[in-house]
């Protein structure tokens, strides 16, 4: 193995610790190799398939069908108060101060501190695969091929200045590397300079669509401050678009890469089902997912993260964004709620169907599920379809934040999911409380931010954010901040196994949970 200060053109080694070695390599020999398979492999199930039972002294979570509605109904599941607050009705208020009160099922393993830089010249954080219309992972030509928003190392701005400075990067390794030991080579920026839509890209997703074309989906953001926000001043809202580019893609022995791109501008925020920047400075619309579901053969979606419609302070929460049972004794007021001033956290997750086969045009639909007083951020949504017990179910992942939360909610950064059997169903959080996987933290304490934790905190709460989930339930994120030390790197895989909307972090999967770091395998080869 080559030792750890060796380096490629452009490129730090991903240095290995100690502890992932060549042994743990084989592990994943027989999945790197392993044949074509249908989209979304299915997740291995958990030990248990039964959701956590009621625990005293807590309101119980509000029902769900689960039910299908068709994707142009009205209908808009609620993730409500009731479910959230089963976060930390399931955390154990006993723990010593700081550690972790989660249970193992939905907590990250650790990440060592003395984690390995991706690359010495840009920030790498949120990242995705090349893939098909079923989410399907491509191998092209023999390259497994990933994007990730990446940021200059070596501008003169700091790490949490790195979103208004974004671009969308790609990186490139052989199909047959060993993830333990061989690098990602950086590709550089997918667009030239001046080209996107707008002056920032945020998150999106890429599909290949014919033999050397692809097609970007993309968060196109235009900062008019950039300047004094790098100065430390600023702060005007940005503009939001989800736009697209389609170009082309090429790859020999030396490498892949990617040009001839033409952007077009898909959606804007309507105000009235998705907020806009004038009703508040703090809109999210971003992170474009597309997806075919074959239960609508024919029609391409996309989900999104956006904010009701309406100007920010105007809302007022109702019973059914509490959601709890009647007669309750540990039920919340709506006049409660409101006068903590929940209403100002209002996040929702978007849906849109295409409107042409170019998927150059498109059309709002509402939102499939709404946070109003719960959350002010579903970042990232995903659909992960599988067949469980003869039956098709509907995964929409989401990841947020723990300062995102409503007053009176409290839950870690990290991954929530929810089970229906349709794109619009009356979602099931998963676990009854929505939390899958979060990075290990002490509920019991006050929530804070990555870039000024309080000691005595747990130094792992922000270790890793932006998950993203891949087929058989492998989930990768990037590292924020692991024990004081900054991230910008890729995190080690973890796995996940869900069934019946009750899930569980395998630690059987790498060593103790952890796989290798920046593990996007591909399942299918082009």
């Amino acid at each position: 193995m080559p030792s750890a200060s060796s380096t490629l053109p452009g490129n730090r080694r991903f240095r290995l610790l100690t502890v992932f070695g060549t042994t743990l390599s084989l592990l994943f020999a027989t999945l790197l190799g392993a044949p074509a398979a249908s989209a979304n492999i299915q997740a291995d199930p958990p030990s248990s398939e039964v959701l956590p039972p009621p625990t005293p002294g807590f309101a119980f979570p509000t029902p769900h069908s689960q039910e299908a509605h068709e994707p142009e109904d009205k209908f808009t599941a609620k993730w409500t108060r009731a479910d959230a607050r089963q976060i930390m009705a399931q955390s154990d208020a006993n723990v010593e101060t700081g550690e972790n009160s989660m249970s193992p099922a939905v907590t990250m393993p650790e990440i060592p501190r003395d984690f390995p830089e991706m690359n010495d010249k840009v920030w790498v954080w949120d990242t995705w695969s090349l893939t098909d219309a079923e989410a399907n992972q491509l191998s092209y030509k023999g390259w497994d091929v990933i994007f990730s928003l990446v940021a200059d190392r070596n501008a003169g701005y700091n790490f949490d200045q790195r979103h208004w400075n974004a671009r969308i990067g790609y990186f490139y390794r052989k199909t047959s590397a060993d993830p333990f030991n061989d690098p990602w080579i950086y590709g550089g920026h997918l667009f030239p300079d001046g080209q996107s839509i707008g002056n920032t890209e945020w998150s999106g997703s890429t599909r290949l669509v014919a033999r050397n074309r692809v097609q970007v989906f993309y968060t196109a953001t235009t900062f008019t401050d950039r300047d004094a926000r790098n100065r430390g001043g600023g702060g005007a809202p940005p503009d939001a678009a989800i736009a697209t580019a389609l170009g082309n893609i090429s790859a020999d022995s030396t490498g892949v890469r990617f040009a001839n791109f033409q952007h077009t501008k898909l959606l804007e925020p309507d105000g009235v089902m998705y907020q806009t920047k004038e009703q508040n400075p703090g809109f999210a619309f971003r992170d474009p997912f597309t997806f075919e579901d074959p239960a609508h053969p024919g029609k391409t979606f996309m989900v999104f993260e956006g904010n009701t419609g309406g100007k920010k302070g105007d809302y007022r929460c109702k019973a059914e964004d509490l959601g709890y049972r009647a007669g309750d004794p540990y039920a919340e007021t709506v006049a409660q709620v409101n006068n903590a001033g929940a209403y100002n956290q209002t996040a929702n997750v978007g849906l849109a169907v295409a409107d042409n086969a170019a998927l150059t045009r498109w059309h709002f639909l509402p939102p499939i599920l709404s946070a109003n007083c719960v959350n002010d951020q579903t970042e990232r949504p995903q659909i992960f379809i599988q067949e469980e017990n003869g039956d098709t179910k509907y995964y929409l992942f989401t990841i947020s934040h723990q300062f995102t939360y409503a007053a009176g909610m409290r839950g870690p950064d990290g991954v929530y999911g929810f089970v229906g059997d349709g794109i619009r169903s009356d979602y099931q959080p998963m676990n009854n409380s929505g939390l899958v996987l979060g990075s290990p933290t002490d509920l019991n304490l006050p929530s804070e931010q990555p870039e000024a934790p309080t000691e005595g905190q747990n130094g792992r709460q922000f270790q890793a954010y932006s998950h993203y989930v891949q087929p058989k339930g492998l989930v990768q994120s990037f590292i924020d901040n692991v024990d004081g030390r900054r991230g910008g790197s890729l995190s080690p895989t973890v796995k996940i196994n869900f069934r019946n909307g009750v899930s569980e972090v395998d630690r059987t999967y790498g060593l103790n949970g952890l796989g290798p770091f920046g593990y996007l395998p591909t399942n299918v080869h082009k």
